[in-house]
């Protein structure tokens, strides 16, 4: 999952086309710059064979303001039970942010068994994921910080690794620049990380 940043509302259509073209659908758009909501819009209107999520989603105002720009699940970097609530109000999937055991346990108290690790190589990468793999075989997860080409195999290769989530499939300098085709290269190469 391409963990996106947009600061130019006009990067966000291209940046979808090239992330799809490249075989990759699930976009997560991050609520880090005030471009975000109407980027979501833009490429859910325009880009239909996109999957638009919405990332740093902190509080319910945010998933609520999300799903009017077209979201379709939302990435949270931690998880409170009140977000908890509104996106199950909203139907909206929600893929929380866990570091620890308990918060993996808090998670699942919400009826959450799909994660996200996060900041996963801060916090043990692939070692801690093995060992949760005891403990908490019904958990799947998706490891994102500090995840990139040259460890995300590794992470792809354990069993409760659905995905990873990371940044460079949509590096700020290729989308100054309008190199789509870049991006798509790089959509392509992460597909093939666990042969997708």
């Amino acid at each position: 999952i391409p963990v996106i940043v947009l600061h130019e509302v006009r990067h966000a259509v291209p940046l979808a086309r090239a992330l799809v073209a490249g075989g990759i659908r699930m976009l997560e758009i991050t609520l880090r710059t005030p471009q975000a909501l109407q980027a979501m819009r833009a490429i859910a209107a325009e880009v239909p064979q996109a999957v638009v999520g919405a990332g740093t989603v902190r509080q319910a105002a945010d998933a609520e303001a999300a799903q009017r720009a077209g979201a379709r699940f939302a990435v949270s970097p931690g998880l409170t039970p009140a977000l908890a609530r509104a996106c199950r109000a909203l139907a909206l999937p929600l893929l929380p942010g866990v570091a620890t055991a308990s918060e993996i346990m808090a998670a699942q108290d919400e009826g959450l068994n799909a994660l996200k690790f996060f900041p996963a190589m801060q916090a043990g990468g692939t070692a801690m994921l093995r060992a949760w793999q005891g403990p908490f075989a019904d958990v799947l997860f998706c490891p994102t910080g500090g995840v990139q080409p040259d460890n995300a195999p590794q992470l792809l290769a354990l069993p409760n690794v659905a995905c990873v989530g990371g940044s460079w499939l949509a590096p700020a300098a290729a989308l100054e620049r309008g190199d789509w085709a870049q991006v798509t290269a790089l959509a392509r190469a992460a597909c093939s990380l666990r042969g997708l």
